[in-house]
C-alpha cells in the first residue's frame, strides 16, 4: 500500500481518536496532513505535535492564539473558523483521503468541499448523508470522488459488497438495543444523562450515544444505508441484536445471506476505511467461538422508541423532512444532555417541529441550510414554551 496523506476532520472526537490509533500502529502509510477540532485545543496540540501534522485548525476561533503559540515553533500551519476547514477541503491538494468525523449537521459543508475537489471522503459523520443525502451522493459523482462508510454498519455492508455481482435484496442492519432495552416503558421518562450516555457495547460521544438510547441512531443508518447502497427503505430490515458481533448482513436474489462478523471495536472499519482495498494486521481482540454463546435477534419496539419510526417515516416523505428531524433531533438531543427536557420529551419536540416544517420536494443546498437554521429555531421554541401539544 502506498503512503497516504490524511485529513482528519474531528480529530478529537471519538472516531478521530480511535483513527489516530489506527495510524500510530501503522505510522509508516499515513501522514497527516491537516488536524481539525472544534474546541478541544489542548488534545489537538497533542494531536498535532506527535504526529508532525502539516497544518492544524481549531473551529472556536476564540482560541486560535492558545494553539498557534503551541503549534508554531513546530512549523506547523494553524488556522481558525469553520470557513477555515471549508477552504482546506477545496483548495489542499495535498490530501488523498478525508475523514469526515465531526459531530452533527456542521460537517455537512466541509465533507461537500472535499468531495468537489475529488477528494476520497471516509464518512463516520451521520448527519450529511441523512439531511442531505441526495446532494452529497450527486457532488461525489459529479466529482469523480469516492465515499467509504465508516460506521460500523455500513463498513460491514460494504465488505459483504466486495466481489458481489447480484441486486441487494435486503440490508439486515443490526442494532444492539441500547442501554434501554429491556427498560419498561413506563420507567423511560426518568432515564438520567448519566444513564442515557452509558452505552453497553460502544464507547461513542454522548450525543451519539443518546441517538443510540432512542434508536435515532438505527434511523439515521436506515437512511445513510438508502444513499450509500442505492435501496430503498422497504428493502432494509433492522434487527435487534444485543451481542453486537453481527454488524450487519445482505441477503441476495438467490437467498444467501452473508454479513460481518467482530467484536465491537470501532478501530476495525475506521481501519478499513483508511486502508481500502487491503486488509492490515490490527491488534484489536478476536472473536473466541467457543466462549460467545449463543446469538438473539428480535424486531424492534416502535412504539418504545418512536425516534425510529420518526425516522422511518421521514425517509419515506422524502425532500426537506429527514433534513428537518436532523435539525430537531440535535436541538433535542442538547436540551437533555443539559437538563432541560426529560428523555421521553426527545421524540415530541422532533415531531412537532417536522410538524411545523414547509415541505420542500427537492431542496438545493441552500434550502437544506435554510429549513436547518429554521427548524432549529423550531426546536428551540418548542422547547422554551414547552409546547408538548404540538407534538
Amino acid at each position: 500500500m502506498n503512503k497516504r496523506r490524511l485529513a482528519i476532520l474531528g480529530s478529537t472526537g471519538s472516531i478521530g481518536v480511535q483513527a489516530l490509533d489506527v495510524v500510530r500502529e501503522h505510522r509508516e502509510l499515513f501522514d497527516i496532513r491537516l488536524l481539525t477540532a472544534g474546541s478541544n485545543s489542548s488534545l489537538l496540540i497533542r494531536q498535532a505535535i506527535e504526529f508532525d501534522a502539516a497544518c492544524a485548525i481549531i473551529a472556536d476561533e476564540s482560541l486560535y492564539d492558545e494553539v498557534y503559540e503551541a503549534l508554531n515553533p513546530h512549523g506547523i500551519n494553524v488556522f481558525a473558523g469553520m470557513s477555515s476547514i471549508i477552504d482546506a477541503m477545496a483548495t489542499a491538494m495535498d490530501i488523498d483521503l478525508v475523514l469526515s468525523a465531526m459531530v452533527g449537521f456542521r460537517g455537512l459543508e466541509p465533507t461537500l468541499a472535499a468531495l468537489r475537489s475529488g477528494k476520497a471522503v471516509a464518512i463516520a459523520n451521520k448527519e450529511p448523508l441523512v439531511a442531505a443525502g441526495s446532494i452529497v451522493m450527486q457532488t461525489a459523482r459529479d466529482h469523480n470522488a469516492a465515499i467509504l462508510p465508516v460506521d460500523s454498519e455500513h463498513s460491514a455492508i460494504f465488505q459483504c459488497l466486495q466481489g458481489a455481482h447480484s441486486p441487494i435484496e435486503r440490508i439486515y442492519l443490526t442494532a444492539s438495543g441500547g442501554p434501554f432495552l429491556r427498560t419498561p416503558a413506563s420507567e423511560l421518562e426518568k432515564v438520567t444523562v448519566a444513564e442515557a450516555v452509558n452505552h453497553p457495547r460502544w464507547k461513542m460521544g454522548r450525543k451519539i450515544t443518546v441517538d443510540s438510547s432512542t434508536l435515532m441512531n438505527k434511523g439515521f443508518e436506515m437512511i445513510e444505508a438508502c444513499w450509500l447502497f442505492g435501496v430503498d427503505m422497504s428493502q432494509i430490515t433492522v434487527v435487534i441484536h444485543p451481542q453486537s458481533v453481527i454488524h450487519s448482513m445482505v441477503s441476495f436474489q438467490d437467498g444467501a445471506v452473508i454479513g460481518q462478523m467482530s467484536l465491537p471495536d470501532m478501530r476495525l472499519p475506521i481501519q478499513y476505511a483508511l486502508t481500502y482495498p487491503e486488509r492490515l494486521p490490527l491488534d484489536i481482540p478476536r472473536l473466541d467461538f467457543y466462549k460467545l454463546g449463543g446469538f438473539t435477534f428480535s424486531e424492534p419496539d416502535l412504539d418504545r422508541f418512536p425516534c425510529l419510526r420518526i425516522a422511518i417515516e421521514s425517509m419515506r416523505r422524502g425532500g426537506n423532512i429527514p433534513c428537518a428531524m436532523n435539525a430537531a433531533n440535535e436541538v433535542a438531543v442538547a436540551a437533555f444532555l443539559n437538563g432541560e427536557i426529560r428523555f421521553t420529551d426527545i421524540p415530541k419536540v422532533i415531531s412537532g417541529s417536522i410538524d411545523r416544517c414547509s415541505f420542500i420536494k427537492e431542496p438545493d443546498l441552500g434550502a437544506v441550510l435554510d429549513t436547518d437554521r429554521e427548524i432549529r429555531e423550531t426546536a428551540a421554541d418548542i422547547i422554551a414554551k414547552r409546547q408538548w401539544t404540538y407534538c
